[in-house]
């Protein structure tokens, strides 16, 4: 008899320890580090095909479970964060592309140079390809209050704010913060490294 209560009791524990790992996981994911791999190539040469990093959430403020609201953020979404986001077009589908302009700024893309408040913005990180180059030219446009503007690295195969329009700040994730796992398909070498650091 008192093995078997002995038994339950060590069952109940690793049951208890279970439920707590679940729980302390989702708690944060929900409100401080999510994963997430990059589906397209349209972050490249920054993000690859198939890199995995992990999204600061706690920065923009996190939107509680269920409901329509969100934390206080940390600070507010700036040019050049590279974001994680609920596509606008079904509000559930991840994506990520780099922020370039904020509300109240003026966007335009001139030929492969991007003007922010008629400033050119230098982005060595940057690539044209031999994609679309239908939206090599885009505005002057000025990004609503409430909203930032998107664009990919890879501008020419890149759908972003120059195609879906500017992005609702309600449907930001979170800040990219490094990359845990990637493998260059063209070296088959294995990076690892903070965004910011990542020159191409």
């Amino acid at each position: 008899m008192a093995a078997r209560k002995r038994n339950k009791s060590i069952v109940r524990e690793y049951a208890e320890i279970i439920v707590l790992a679940v729980a302390l996981a989702l708690f944060v994911r929900t409100f401080f580090v999510q994963a997430f791999r990059i589906p397209s190539e349209s972050m490249e040469d920054t993000l690859l095909v198939g890199d995995f990093l992990f999204a600061n959430k706690f920065l923009y403020g996190p939107k509680l479970p269920f409901v329509d609201v969100r934390l206080p953020a940390i600070r507010q979404p700036q040019a050049g964060d590279i974001i994680i986001f609920k596509y606008p077009g079904d509000r559930k589908t991840d994506y990520i592309k780099r922020c370039v302009a904020v509300e109240g700024q003026v966007v335009e893309l001139r030929g492969e140079t991007l003007y922010v408040d008629d400033d050119p913005v230098e982005e060595d990180f940057t690539q044209y390809s031999n994609g679309s180059k239908l939206l090599r030219n885009y505005g002057p446009y000025t990004v609503p209050e409430g909203h930032v503007f998107m664009m990919g690295d890879n501008r020419d195969n890149s759908a972003d704010s120059r195609a879906w329009g500017p992005l609702d700040k309600r449907l930001v994730s979170g800040k990219a913060m490094f990359i845990y796992f990637s493998v260059d398909k063209e070296t088959r070498s294995i990076r690892f490294s903070r965004i910011g650091d990542i020159i191409r």
